[in-house]
Order: structure tokens, then sequence, then C-alpha cells
């Protein structure tokens, strides 16, 4: 078994593909013509968004991710070489600053802000 994807909730499909690829430099690899499913390029596992229509439907009921609401219990994690400058343009495309760059005793740098559905986002350095 291995890791395929993880697929986020959101109200619109084609607002977080874009957001993405703004904040993080994400590239976009599929958006289905209804709008309800969308992919990023991330190698090997996916990061995808789908209509919270979606959820509702697989799930039955669900609680949706909001800004200004406390964020779910989980996060995604985006590693880079570089976490000062992927924070700062996760800003400059609105993502919400939670804990700016920190160097962390075990010698990763770790920053974390909120995308603009209030998931959590943490950009760090990697941690092999």
């Amino acid at each position: 078994m291995r890791f395929g994807a993880c697929i986020l909730y959101v109200p619109d499909v084609p607002a977080a593909l874009e957001f993405y690829e703004r904040a993080f430099g994400l590239e976009r690899k599929f958006l289905h013509e209804s709008n309800s499913y969308g992919e990023l390029a991330t190698g090997a596992t996916r990061l995808a968004f789908a209509a919270e229509a979606l959820a509702a439907e697989h799930a039955g009921k669900f609680n949706p991710s909001r800004p200004g609401q406390p964020p779910q219990a989980a996060e995604v994690v985006f590693v880079t070489d570089n976490v000062e400058a992927a924070f700062r343009a996760a800003l400059d495309a609105g993502a919400e600053e939670l804990k700016r760059p920190e160097q962390k005793p075990w010698g990763q740098v770790v920053a974390y802000v909120r995308d603009l559905n209030g998931f959590l986002v943490e950009l760090c350095t990697a941690w092999d």
C-alpha cells in the first residue's frame, strides 16, 4: 500500500487551485470541467481539491474549514530550502500568518500559515 493523495474539500475549487499556484508556486495538473475537482502537480502524492458538495455526498455531515474558525486537526506540509521566501510568497498571495519562520532545536526551519479556506499549511526545511 502507498499514500496516494490528500484531498481538501473547499467551497470553490478553481479559487483554491489559483491560491496554491500563487502562494506556493505549484502547477495545476488537472481541473475537471465541472469545477468540482482539481489537482496540483506535487510529485508522487497528489494534492487535490474537491467541492464541499462531494464531501457531503461521500461522508454525509462534515465540518468545513473556514477562515476565522479554528483550523482542522490536520495540516498540509510543503518542504523547501528557503522557508523565509516561501513564507513571504504565501503572505503576499493572501495567506494568513500564524508563525514566522523559526529554527527548531533539531535544526529544521518551520513556519505556519492558513490558506484562503482556513486550512493549516506548514512550510519547512527537510527533516531527514
